[in-house]
């Protein structure tokens, strides 16, 4: 167990240590006071508590001869993980998008539309909306008959449903629904927002299409990685045909390892003001 710890305490505290640096930095710097910026403030912080919600648990069963947890537990962490942040991370990435469309295709109604106010609601929305979402199959699961008593995953996820002696029929509808709602329906928003956008600026100058390419690019690839992610869990759970032990540890191991350090790095290199902020803060005497 010493070859785990020795990987996933490091990974976690340079977690914790990249995602909170960047959203001190927006918080920090005034010109860094805008929607964009706070937006991603928003989506790193979900990285934050989508990481503390299970590395603490997972070092402990390193270090454990046992690795035990309550069905209660393993339903709250699965909340916690599976929709409230993983959801609101697509609905936090459709208000980016709308954000960018915005002050792309409509610069000089942008003061009017992009308001403190419609900012705080938008993340309200995001962070309440999957929340309320997942909270009925978590509490259609609370009571139900388990009879089994293992998971192959190293955190809970969907798959704490195949615990119950029976598959409600109701709950695997609903959750296909919710699926749609927080994953399906934000991506092609976004998908659609970005086209309009650059068929937009396609039609503009060279440097306007240069500038829509260097806010709108980091965004899309975030939201290329998490989609791979966040669909694989839900769709393993509704697939009848079993994956490798093998297969189900590599995604799980590269959902908690790889997609939290994603966001830092991509924003982090790609955000210009972000990236001045950055090497101001590291490396105080370079010329950006």
């Amino acid at each position: 167990t010493w070859w785990e710890t020795g990987i996933y305490w490091p990974t976690y505290i340079l977690i914790i240590c990249s995602n909170s640096t960047i959203v001190c930095l927006i918080v920090i710097h005034k010109k860094l006071h805008e929607p964009m910026y706070i937006f991603i403030a928003a989506l790193l912080m979900n990285s934050v508590l989508y990481s503390t919600n299970m590395y603490p648990k997972i070092l402990f069963d390193f270090l454990s001869v046992k690795q035990i947890m309550s069905y209660s537990a393993c339903l709250f962490q699965f909340y916690v993980l599976g929709y409230s942040l993983g959801g609101s991370e697509f609905l936090l990435l459709a208000a980016m998008s709308y954000d960018r469309y915005v002050s792309i295709c409509k610069p000089l109604q942008y003061p009017t539309i992009m308001t403190k106010t419609n900012i705080c609601i938008l993340l309200v929305v995001a962070w309440s909306l999957p929340a309320g979402q997942l909270a009925v199959p978590i509490g259609l699961s609370a009571d139900a008959e388990i009879c089994e008593f293992s998971l192959k995953q190293i955190y809970c996820n969907t798959a704490v449903f195949k615990l119950q002696c029976e598959q409600s029929r109701v709950l695997n509808i609903y959750i296909m629904i919710a699926f749609v709602n927080i994953l399906i329906v934000p991506v092609l928003f976004i998908l659609l927002t970005y086209i309009r956008i650059f068929i937009i600026t396609y039609r503009s100058g060279r440097e306007v299409r240069r500038k829509a390419a260097q806010t709108c690019l980091p965004h899309l690839i975030v939201l290329i990685n998490y989609s791979c992610f966040g669909s694989f869990d839900v769709l393993l759970y509704q697939m009848e045909t079993g994956f490798p032990k093998i297969v189900h540890l590599i995604i799980s191991t590269q959902t908690i390892m790889y997609h939290p350090l994603f966001n830092p790095i991509i924003y982090g290199l790609k955000m210009k003001e972000i990236y001045k902020h950055l090497s101001k803060l590291f490396c105080p005497g370079k010329i950006v």
